[in-house]
């Protein structure tokens, strides 16, 4: 296809691409792809600063008379001093062979006794409606049905963009109507040209899930067709989705990357790639996938690349697989500051008794408790079912059928508390949530706030918790 837009083309597959400036997970490159496109979080070794606490140096969590150390704290039993560092957990959420590389934290990192009070900003001022987009009027008629007349900020600066034939870099949150600012101006590119095909990628299953169920709102009675193509589920169906015509494929990058070595989706008559929470993709070690998804489809499609941060690693992916990319952020404060953060101290002997005080507190409505592996994750949601706590489960290990039970089980209100991985939990988009819990502690700092994101949302208030020994 020859290159009418103007842009320098991408470079070859061969040629020498700028290399990453920290340790991404472009090394998994030569490890061999596994159906459940559920890449190992572990393998990296990162060095961050210690962020100074803004938290009081008293207070925190304490029990039966235990007094709490100067940073604070739950103490489980003896109270510990600050400052110390506690490796990370070996293991979990494999699926590449790699073993988990420790890490270390400064306990301080986790308090912030006093959160930064939410800023009353003056409401976002839209420049346009959905009306003044020229939307296909099947489209237009389906957004109206959904109430939905005024864009929110990101879909309001990213939709006439994209409209446009721009590449386009998104940085913005969960919560921030992306799927929306994504997918409608694509579909109505799609709608008046309908041998388009679009490839949205995704981290997770449940979150290309999530994204064909906007998809599927967005154009009804359209005859547009979509598959949904992901690890960890039956890959015959997909199969024989992809047989007929499919303007849209949303899938992640392993079992994406498997159909189309079997000849199942052509890339070369891909028109348009999406890239959804690629900060995340790369973070699960998608890298190798990513670029051998991209080889051979053509240069000239139109790239679309979002993300909730821009690390130097994410950088030098938009440099890799985008041409001059126009880029919108409507990130918000900084997660870290506006949730508080506290450490809760514990004798190895009585860890999961402290845990069981902590969630039959009445304060402890919706909890989120992280653990390091699929095993332990499992064993510690019968355990606190057997301990009188209404739980649930969330990891790899499940079907998607048990997954998506669990997560509805539990923003249904009818259990109190989801235990997860943190692979697992990156489709997890729940409000209401009052507490998260660190079991375990996170492989990355990077892992961290995204675990602590899930609470807090919107204006809402949230707690985070991390378990440390004594």
């Amino acid at each position: 296809m020859p290159n009418t837009s103007g842009r320098p083309s991408r470079p070859s597959a061969g040629h020498t691409r700028r290399p990453f400036s920290s340790n991404s997970a472009a090394k998994t490159g030569g490890e061999r792809r596994s159906y459940s496109a559920r890449p190992s979080t572990d393998g990296e070794h990162r060095s961050h600063s210690a962020r100074p606490s803004t938290g009081a140096r008293t207070g925190g969590y304490s029990r039966g008379g235990s007094s709490s150390s100067s940073r604070g704290g739950y103490s489980g039993g003896r109270s510990s001093g600050g400052g110390r560092s506690f490796g990370g957990n070996r293991g979990g959420g494999g699926g590449r062979g790699r073993g988990r590389v420790m890490s270390t934290f400064d306990v301080s990192k986790f308090i912030n006794l006093n959160p930064a009070k939410p800023v009353t900003e003056a409401p976002y001022q839209a420049k346009h409606t959905f009306n003044d987009f020229g939307l296909d009027a099947h489209l237009a008629a389906a957004i109206a049905d959904m109430g939905l007349v005024t864009p929110s900020p990101i879909q309001d600066q990213v939709i006439p963009l994209i409209l446009e034939g721009n590449d386009v870099v998104g940085l913005a949150q969960t919560g921030t109507g992306k799927t929306a600012a994504f997918l409608v101006p694509v579909i109505h590119k799609t709608l008046k040209e309908r041998g388009r095909q679009t490839l949205i990628l995704t981290p997770t299953r449940e979150l290309a899930i999530q994204i064909e169920q906007e998809f599927r709102r967005l154009t009804p009675r359209m005859n547009l067709f979509s598959t949904v193509c992901v690890g960890g589920m039956n890959i015959r169906p997909q199969i024989s989705g992809l047989r007929r015509k499919n303007q849209f494929i949303i899938g992640t990058p392993g079992r994406v990357q498997d159909l189309i070595d079997r000849g199942h989706i052509k890339p070369g008559g891909i028109t348009t790639v999406i890239f959804d929470e690629a900060d995340r993709m790369l973070d699960m070690g998608f890298i190798h996938d990513m670029r051998e998804i991209l080889k051979d489809i053509p240069d000239e499609r139109e790239t679309l690349f979002f993300s909730a941060t821009m690390s130097k690693s994410v950088e030098g992916l938009v440099h890799e697989f985008l041409r001059k990319p126009i880029t919108v952020s409507v990130r918000k404060t900084d997660i870290t500051s506006s949730v508080t953060q506290d450490v809760v101290r514990y004798e190895h002997h009585n860890k999961f008794d402290t845990l069981v005080s902590l969630l039959k507190t009445e304060e402890f409505t919706r909890v989120i408790v992280f653990g390091a592996m699929k095993h332990s994750v499992e064993k510690l949601s019968l355990e606190l079912v057997h301990a009188g706590i209404k739980a649930d489960a969330i990891h790899g290990n499940k079907s998607h059928v048990q997954r998506q039970r669990a997560l509805k089980n539990f923003k249904d209100g009818r259990v109190q508390v989801l235990v997860a991985t943190d692979v697992a939990a990156r489709g997890i988009h729940v409000d209401d949530v009052s507490h998260v819990i660190n079991y375990d502690l996170p492989g990355t700092y990077e892992d961290y706030v995204h675990r602590i994101g899930r609470t807090g949302r919107s204006d809402k208030s949230g707690k985070a918790l991390t378990f440390v020994p004594a």
